[in-house]
């Protein structure tokens, strides 16, 4: 078997472990798992850490079970937060559940038998415990003065808005969820970020109170950027792992604009590639840093993985076109919403159909029926200096005139001005 805690230590991504830990999954097969609160129907790339985690446990022989909270999702985790969650609805739950275990099976395989991974919801033990048996059972067993020491709680209680009794009674379910993992999926271990530790070793101590058994904890590194902003989030929002909600481009070129400072670690944690091959990569890449050999190997490895091949292929077409001299019939492949999407923030201007069909002449077109330039002699000053491009093909004469013949996606103009400023131009 592989050596699954030092798998994580030469990656930079462990943090905790409860003594023991690594002896005892050095001795054979183990289960283990990580909670995923459904706040979403939709992983983000805060997320992937954890995944990772699962990966490389799976990866070293063992079984990785992915707990998904369809009752902790009902009431909120305070670590690490200032805030009390919205609660959710048992609908908007389920919902939310199904979309992350199609993400999560792209990750993990869920083969029967074996180490395949296995999903469990903790709604299924929690909808029939009624509160009079959870505090006989469970919280007899933990005393205030244990729980008040967690430096979640602690924080909470020193804030401005306090920590209600929903939240306080969290580590108590989430203690319980890994009792009854532990007792009914022979699962010994849980993981989860540094932030989780308090939780996990409560975990730990139900068990040992409860029953005299025996369980594990480790953690990871909390990922943090190094200019201090936090980790997986864009002026745009968070970028998640559904395409519906952040397209491959996007989820590509957000890897690709990693700051050298945060690349070496993140290629190490977020890719599959072993030590020697990072190495190498590495040392290419001190060698000429302009060349961004490893934002390019680790956006080309994650968007595979997280999407397909296909979509890497039309992320890197999208930003050759964006960014360099690349093709645009690639567009006429994508639906109007991911062109559309391509296009996020570029200035966008719409023009009847009925007005193109006739034939529209270049200065009209982009200073009468748009506001691309503000006069029809900025438009000739432009073309006379060859900064002109519609479709990609630069326009050497003011009399070129477009109808929807030339429309992209019988939709589309995309206008260039200079090397680096476009305009789309969108015809209903």
């Amino acid at each position: 078997m592989k050596n699954f805690v030092e798998e994580l230590r030469w990656r930079g991504m462990l943090h905790d472990i409860m003594p023991d830990t690594e002896q005892k999954l050095n001795e054979g097969m183990c289960a283990g798992y990580i909670g995923f609160d459904p706040t979403a129907d939709s992983l983000h790339v805060g997320h992937l850490t954890q995944i990772m985690t699962l990966i490389h446990f799976q990866r070293a022989g063992h079984k990785p079970v992915a707990l998904v909270g369809g009752a902790t999702g009902m009431v909120g985790d305070p670590s690490g937060k200032s805030d009390e969650r919205n609660l959710q609805t048992e609908e908007m739950v389920a919902h939310n559940l199904a979309g992350m275990k199609k993400q999560l099976s792209k990750f993990l395989n869920f083969e029967d038998g074996g180490n395949g991974a296995v999903m469990v919801n903790n709604g299924d033990w929690f909808k029939n415990f009624n509160f009079l048996d959870f505090i006989r059972e469970v919280g007899k067993h933990i005393t205030v003065n244990y729980m008040m020491a967690k430096d979640s709680v602690k924080k909470r209680l020193e804030g401005d808005n306090g920590l209600s009794f929903t939240e306080f009674s969290y580590q108590l379910i989430q203690g319980y969820d890994f009792y009854y993992l532990w007792k009914h999926h022979n699962c010994v271990l849980q993981m989860g970020g540094s932030d989780q530790w308090g939780n996990i070793v409560t975990g730990t101590e139900l068990i040992r109170k409860k029953d005299q058994g025996t369980a594990y904890a480790l953690t990871t590194q909390l990922i943090k950027k190094a200019d201090g902003t936090k980790f997986g989030k864009t002026e745009s929002g968070a970028i998640w792992l559904d395409p519906a909600k952040t397209s491959p481009y996007k989820y590509y070129q957000f890897w690709l604009n990693s700051s050298d400072s945060d690349v070496k670690s993140w290629i190490r944690i977020f890719t599959l590639k072993g030590k020697e091959e990072l190495e190498a990569l590495e040392a290419q890449h001190n060698e000429a840093p302009h060349l961004r050999i490893l934002q390019k190997a680790l956006a080309e490895d994650i968007t595979v993985r997280t999407h397909s091949a296909e979509a890497l292929e039309t992320a890197i077409k999208t930003s050759e076109f964006l960014f360099g001299n690349g093709s645009l019939e690639f567009l006429n492949g994508l639906s109007s919403a991911e062109v559309l999407d391509i296009f996020e923030g570029i200035p966008q201007f719409k023009i009847s159909k009925d007005d193109l069909a006739v034939g529209i002449d270049t200065p009209s077109l982009l200073a009468e029926k748009t506001t691309i330039f503000p006069s029809k002699g900025e438009v000739k000053k432009t073309v006379q200096g060859g900064g002109l491009s519609i479709n990609k093909n630069k326009v050497a004469d003011l009399n070129t005139t477009f109808s929807t013949e030339n429309l992209i996606n019988n939709e589309f103009l995309v206008v260039q001005k200079g090397k680096k400023n476009y305009f789309l131009i969108i015809v209903e």
